[in-house]
């Protein structure tokens, strides 16, 4: 027993955090009791490893009592008491509470003054003692945002007005001549858009130097998929110019994107394969540009090829333009080609607006042994506006988007044999992520399309139905003139790259056509790895509508990966 306990002494002497080289002990008294509380109330470390640390010590206590306004205190000389034991003794005298500072608003203006002060006149404003250092600073960062980093604001003719007041005057120490952005130099990544700079970032040669603003400013470039800023920016300051240094990287953001999904035919009992392949290939030229490519094929017999070219900022404007090409081909009905010609501005990294016109030419495969008095030809002309929202959360990796809205209304007419039919389309696409904690989130996601016009032909209906769309039916096997869609999904996180999700679709659609109104769900669970290659996503799904029982055979199986190279 008694070995035990000397064992457990030796450990705690070695080990203890009081005793690992800090063996020596300081206490600070007032002048009083009341003193030696305020004292103790500021805090200050008690035990130390030698007496300049001490020493340090209480030149920091020092520093922290004048700022709350004891600055007539008095100390005595620093004391010994023992061999382990150091006592100091500080004289607080009177705490002043209030300062009353006299000012020019040809050198602070009072709408700066008034940020920091709630009694300000325009010769002079008040605060208390204990904010005139973080005021100070404030007033400090201000003006050198308006282009003059290196002058000084300070205090002087201090002059004491009051038992706990003073009076003092805020002078301007000029040191140098208004500064402004003489060069812009990229590091790290020098064919970064040039066009990026000045209509993306809104950075350019002659902007007034603001530290502040160009470090809020290069933050947006984590929201570019093709870019990234790996450290702060920095200023080199000459006599007469001032470089700015921005460091970006380039990220990998072309990404390959492909699923494969089957199910059971009703008809023939025979297994069913369907699948698509969307290549999205962005700033290969160190242009910004993006260009995509999406081929579909599915069990009905349908296909589907878009191409899409999008180039921002063209000829040096903050103008883009996108160019679309999409065939759409229906078994042997008909086949419909449109056309796509905008022209975006992009507001700021988060928000888009576009105006353009859509021309689509569908053409009538049927034979005349077959007709379908649905489906003809026709021309159309849609001149459309659209509104794009983009909210990215970047430091997900699998989910690096939080929000998005995509909505698009269009305008024209659809010709038949010379005659004009008027037409309005309205769509939307808009999701959010709810995140609830670092595991747990819900995912929403709404899809509206409404195409409002005296008749209808078949080969002008929307098609939907499927992974993008509603789960558990397959690819484009519905058709509508409107249709609404609520897409949920409850998402628990297992890993940082593995996650594992439940499947709600609710949707409701009309078909003019054939006067069908029903309503559809689908029910279904699916995961979500990211591995070396992509993201790897499986969903399995039952869809039905509202008067249909539940089928196992009615169930889709999709399985998708998402690759960026």
């Amino acid at each position: 027993m008694h070995k035990s306990l000397v064992l457990l002494l030796i450990i705690y002497a070695g080990f203890s955090p009081e005793l690992i080289g800090q063996n020596l002990q300081l206490k600070i008294n007032g002048s009083n009791n009341i003193e030696t509380k305020v004292i103790d109330s500021v805090s200050y470390v008690k035990f130390h490893k030698d007496v300049q640390s001490i020493e340090i010590e209480i030149d920091t206590l020092k520093h922290k009592l004048q700022s709350l306004g004891y600055i007539e205190y008095k100390t005595q000389p620093l004391t010994r008491t023992n061999d382990t034991l150091f006592t100091a003794s500080l004289l607080l005298g009177n705490k002043y509470t209030l300062i009353k500072i006299d000012y020019q608003p040809e050198l602070v203006s009072r709408e700066i003054i008034e940020l920091i002060s709630d009694d300000v006149t325009d010769s002079y404003f008040t605060m208390p003692f204990e904010n005139i250092e973080s005021s100070l600073e404030f007033i400090n960062l201000k003006i050198s945002e308006t282009g003059f980093p290196f002058n000084e604001i300070k205090l002087s003719d201090f002059e004491k007005i009051g038992d706990n007041q003073l009076k003092a005057r805020l002078t301007l120490k000029k040191t140098d001549q208004k500064r402004q952005i003489d060069k812009i130099i990229v590091k790290g990544y020098e064919k970064f858009p040039k066009s990026y700079l000045k209509h993306y970032l809104k950075l350019k040669k002659g902007n007034t130097l603001n530290l502040t603003k160009i470090k809020s400013k290069t933050n947006l470039l984590q929201d570019l998929q093709f870019a990234s800023q790996i450290k702060e920016p920095e200023i080199l300051f000459s006599k007469d110019s001032t470089i700015l240094y921005i460091y970006v990287e380039k990220n990998k953001s072309n990404s390959f994107d492909g699923f494969l999904g089957f199910g059971t035919n009703e008809e023939t009992n025979n297994l069913e394969f369907n699948g698509y392949l969307n290549l999205d290939l962005i700033n290969n030229l160190n242009f910004g540009e993006s260009f995509s490519l999406i081929y579909k094929s599915d069990e009905n017999e349908q296909k589907t090829f878009n191409v899409k070219i999008a180039l921002p900022y063209l000829f040096a404007t903050p103008l883009g333009t996108e160019l679309e090409l999409n065939i759409f081909k229906k078994d042997s009905s008909f086949t419909t080609v449109n056309q796509n010609a905008r022209i975006f501005y992009q507001l700021n990294p988060k928000n888009k607006f576009s105006l353009g016109i859509k021309s689509t030419q569908s053409t009538n495969l049927l034979d005349d042994e077959n007709p379908d008095p649905f489906v003809k030809d026709y021309k159309s002309n849609i001149y459309n506006v659209r509104y794009e929202f983009l909210l990215r959360q970047n430091y997900s990796r699998l989910f690096r988007r939080n929000a998005s809205i995509d909505f698009e209304l269009g305008l024209g007419n659809r010709d038949i044999e010379s005659t004009k039919t008027s037409q309005v389309i309205a769509q939307l696409d808009a999701f959010k992520i709810l995140n609830l904690n670092d595991r747990n989130s819900i995912f929403l996601r709404i899809q509206g399309f409404s195409l409002f016009s005296e008749n209808y032909l078949e080969n002008e209906l929307v098609r939907f139905g499927g992974i993008n769309s509603i789960r558990g039916f397959e690819e484009n096997s519905l058709s509508a003139s409107f249709y609404s869609l609520l897409n949920t999904e409850y998402r628990y996180l297992l890993s940082n790259s593995v996650y594992i999700h439940s499947i709600i679709d609710l949707a409701y659609f009309e078909n003019d056509i054939t006067s069908q109104k029903d309503k559809l769900y689908g029910f279904g669970i699916g995961f979500g790895l990211l591995t070396k290659a992509g993201l790897l996503r499986l969903n399995y799904a039952n869809g039905k509508n509202e008067n249909q029982s539940f089928k196992f055979s009615n169930s889709q199986i999709h399985i998708s990966l998402s690759a960026i190279f």
